[in-house]
């Protein structure tokens, strides 16, 4: 039992055993209604928890409530004090004899010590709440688990000074002053008719100001909908408030679903573990996701705003107004929400350019986590620490599951399915099974072998190779596919992959028929194309229709063809893209490499004025370092490096008057967020990092006088990124001016230590120790964390030094930021988990640090899950 006065701990990694989805029973006891009480306080806020609580079935078994970090005062059944009540690990057992009981606890937490940032916490002088996926036990103890679902009554007393404003989930019913507390305490009532799991919970108190606005649902319902963040940043919370309207606009358009409550709230703040949560009625955001305006937020910010925003409103209905039967099933809404938001994201831009920055993600996370020791199904099937599974495979390649099922449905069959999911289970706690059913059930479909893509871990590669036999007319093309073992499937079944595939003519570069969707469910298969007579050229996985490796004999001419002529956006990106990794890797290995290709299709590329800028921006950027050596049996950063560093500065200089050209190109005047706009900043951005690239004398006074003359935050950043990779005095005096600036914005200051850990200086290493020990580091705070050492951890040459100094450093904060903040801390160790891709020598090191890691005592379950499963 915790006194009060201590910090909340995570409890040791041994105290409990991995869970097994095949374990899974349904909740002995049902809580329909729950009633809470909150005396509030950031030393010592007092719970009162009232259960209506219900026998589920014919048992004996007691009522066992979850519990963490909190002490108990008093235990009520039926409005009677009991003293049989025991403490059995992490759970309030409390023997029952009827089928129906009121059970009332009492206890006492203390917000402001809760570093961990999950249940009730303190942060910028507000008090909230992060209670998925199991945070709600740390505020009182409850049957914590996601498939028992209660309608939740709140009533909140505070100081009504330093908390102004009381806000909970759904509804509010009444409000007023204490009792012979005029001016002293107020309190606040809220009722959330919808049932919900304790996961959705959520309270704020702090004082914070308000941008409301209004919107009218279908059936002409008005919600009221509120921005809440402190009184300086209010002005900074309009986009958010617009993209929450469209939003919602957008779900009653494409899914026919409607808001259900007459408030919406949102609420911003400073600490938090996760982008955002979806609590019912009452989203809380980390201030990252809600704070924008020119001078302080990117295009890439405003992108990131909105597509957050859109996220958590969609999860009323994917995610809370049917949620998941149990944490296995987190991709049930993680995994489709997602696909909804790129989906809203797509229609509110350029819907090729949104397809490349997923799947350009897809493959930065998800893609190594498949291939390495991290690797899981989508619908896991055990965790010793549940907040490990948050990953990209639950999220992205969940949304791919979820798209591809869309593809092999069609528009109007995946939204029958949709339409018959949301009814059937509304109100409910459902599986992946019951979603992919409804799809079969809506569509006359069977999808018993999709179902593969939940159970099996890894990533499909498909060979493709096509033949033409031009006297016969006919082109033949053989497909077969292999998913590589990993931990604990050593052997996988072949899975089904739509691949939209299309032929044209290397000659006269037109199509040689429709676009054709194969579903490919064989180890291999064999496609005839009648009617060809002129040599084709194969364009493949078009819009990325399957998550996918495809390993292709085409040749660079091919790929230049493609990148030039395919009327698929994402196969002329794609077609791109892989001409520059077959010219790195050949570089890799080789230690030359020829370029001529690639600087030809960049050139026909930047010469194309009938594409979109962001498109050419996109498609002229080289892979990461990273993505170069996921390509490769044994990863060389530093021959990476040097290979795409050749190739960069090559594009440069055999490229620079067309580099300057498109430079000069982008619009003046002020900062509008628009998609065209967004376009050509991204476009001017990408044209001054490769006239850097080829050493121009005045590249960095050009860097430099865009920084200065910047009137918003993407052109301004864009030329600091340019100047941080250099050596020019120019750096040093940016820096300077950028932090000077910002020093009190948290958010932006977040930047300054990203830009320079991403550097790709030779020195970056030392620099980022030394920022680790600059006063406005710290680790209390998770955005601050990752944008220090999370971007060293992605930067793959400086990260990766030879001499195992970044492994030393990135394994001492892990271990002290795990007694703060043991989620953000694992989160943040997979670089060190890479270890089989490197040579002996850094193998050596990195094991090293993940054995120290483990062993030190009193790691967290989320540390040691992390680094013990990297091990081995």
């Amino acid at each position: 039992m915790l006194d009060v006065s201590q910090a909340i701990a995570a409890p040791a990694h041994d105290t409990v055993g991995p869970i097994s989805r095949h374990d899974y029973r349904p909740p002995a006891w049902l809580v329909p209604d729950t009633r809470l009480v909150f005396a509030l306080d950031a030393a010592a806020t007092r719970v009162t928890a009232t259960l209506s609580v219900t026998r589920n079935g014919e048992h004996g078994e007691p009522l066992r409530l979850h519990g963490a970090g909190q002490e108990p005062l008093a235990v009520r059944v039926d409005g009677v004090a009991v003293n049989d009540w025991r403490i059995e690990g992490e759970q309030l057992v409390v023997p029952l004899t009827g089928a129906t009981h009121s059970v009332e606890t009492e206890v006492v937490i203390a917000p402001e010590r809760n570093t961990q940032l999950m249940g009730l916490y303190a942060s910028g002088g507000n008090l909230c709440t992060q209670c998925e996926a199991e945070g709600f036990r740390r505020i009182t103890y409850f049957p914590d688990r996601p498939d028992v679902l209660s309608r939740y009554r709140v009533r909140l007393e505070a100081d009504k000074v330093r908390y102004p404003v009381l806000l909970a989930n759904g509804d509010p019913v009444d409000a007023g002053d204490m009792p012979g507390e005029s001016g002293g305490r107020h309190w606040a009532e809220w009722d959330d008719p919808f049932p919900k799991p304790s996961y959705l919970f959520a309270l704020v108190a702090g004082d914070l100001a308000v941008n409301r606005g209004t919107f009218t649902t279908a059936s002409g319902r008005t919600v009221a909908l509120g921005i809440w963040v402190r009184a300086t940043d209010i002005e900074k919370t309009h986009h958010a408030l617009h993209a929450l309207k469209l939003s919602m606009a957008w779900d009653e358009r494409v899914y026919g679903r409607e808001y259900d409550l007459d408030v919406f709230n949102v609420v911003a703040v400073d600490d938090f573990n996760f982008g955002a949560m979806e609590n019912k009625g009452l989203n809380i955001f980390n201030s990252r996701y809600i704070l924008a305006d020119p001078d302080t937020a990117t295009d890439y910010d405003y992108d990131g705003i909105a597509a957050v925003v859109a996220h958590e409103y969609f999860h009323n209905w994917s995610g809370n107004r049917i949620t998941c039967r149990d944490w296995f099933q987190l991709s049930l809404k993680e995994g489709f929400t997602v696909y909804r938001d790129q989906g809203f994201s797509a229609d509110q831009g350029s819907a090729a350019v949104k397809r490349i920055e997923d799947v350009r993600g897809l493959r930065a996370a998800q893609f190594p986590e498949d291939a390495g020791p991290l690797a899981h199904p989508v619908r896991p099937e055990s965790y010793l620490e549940i907040s490990n599974f948050y990953t990209a495979t639950i999220y992205n390649k969940g949304a791919e599951l979820i798209r591809m099922i869309a593809t092999i449905l069609g528009p109007q069959g995946f939204r029958a399915g949709t339409d018959l999911y949301f009814d059937r289970f509304d109100g409910t706690a459902a599986t992946c099974e019951d979603f992919v059913a409804c799809m079969e059930d809506a569509s006359g479909r069977d999808l018993a072998q999709f179902r593969l893509w939940y159970s099996q871990a890894g990533t499909p590669r498909v060979a493709a190779s096509l033949a033409h036999e031009a006297g016969e007319g006919r082109a033949t093309l053989r497909l077969a596919q292999h998913v590589p073992g990993t931990p604990g499937q050593p052997d996988k079944q072949p899975m089904v992959l739509p691949l939209k595939i299309k032929l044209f003519g290397g000659e006269t570069g037109r199509a040689l028929g429709e676009e054709q969707l194969v579903l490919l469910d064989q180890a291999a298969s064999t496609i005839v194309f009648d009617g060809i007579t002129e040599r084709p050229v194969l364009s493949i996985n078009r819009g990325f229709s399957a998550p996918v490796i495809i390993e292709s004999d085409r040749s660079a001419a091919e790929l230049g063809f493609l990148s030039a002529h395919d009327d698929d956006p994402f196969a002329r990106y794609e077609a791109m893209q892989q001409l520059m990794l077959d010219t790195l890797v050949a570089a890799v290995i080789e230690g030359d490499g020829d370029h001529a290709a690639v600087v030809t299709a960049v050139a026909n590329t930047l010469a194309d004025r009938a594409l979109d800028p962001a498109f050419v921006a996109e498609a002229v950027l080289l892979p990461s370092e990273s993505f170069v050596g996921d390509q490769l049996a044994l990863v060389d950063p530093d021959a990476i490096h040097r290979a795409r560093e050749a190739l960069r500065r090559d594009l440069g200089m055999r490229l620079a008057d067309q580099w300057r050209d498109a430079y000069e190109q982008a619009p003046t005047g002020p900062y509008v967020y628009s998609p065209a706009a967004k376009g050509h900043r991204r476009l001017r951005s990408v044209a001054l990092s490769y006239i850097a690239a080829s050493g121009a004398a005045d590249a960095a006074t050009i860097a430099f006088r865009q920084f200065e003359a910047a009137d918003n935050m993407t052109d301004r950043q864009g030329a600091l990124n340019t100047l941080a990779n250099g050596y020019a005095d120019e750096r040093e005096a940016a820096l300077d001016i950028f932090y000077n600036r910002y020093a009190g914005n948290g958010l932006v200051i977040d930047k300054w230590f990203q830009t320079q850990a991403l550097s790709s200086r030779d020195d970056t290493g030392r620099l980022v120790a030394e920022l680790a020990r600059h006063p406005d580091f710290t680790l209390a705070n998770p955005n601050r964390a990752r944008s220090l050492i999370g971007a060293y951890g992605a930067n793959q040459r400086a990260f990766n030094a030879a001499d195992g100094s970044g492994y030393r450093f990135l394994a001492d904060q892990l271990i002290a930021l795990d007694k703060l903040n043991p989620q953000t801390a694992a989160k943040l160790l997979p670089p060190l988990g890479r270890w089989r891709r490197f040579d002996e020598k850094r193998s050596a090191l990195m094991r090293a640090e993940l054995q120290r890691i483990v062993a030190t005592p009193g790691l967290s379950r989320d540390l040691f899950e992390q680094a013990s499963k990297s091990l081995a």
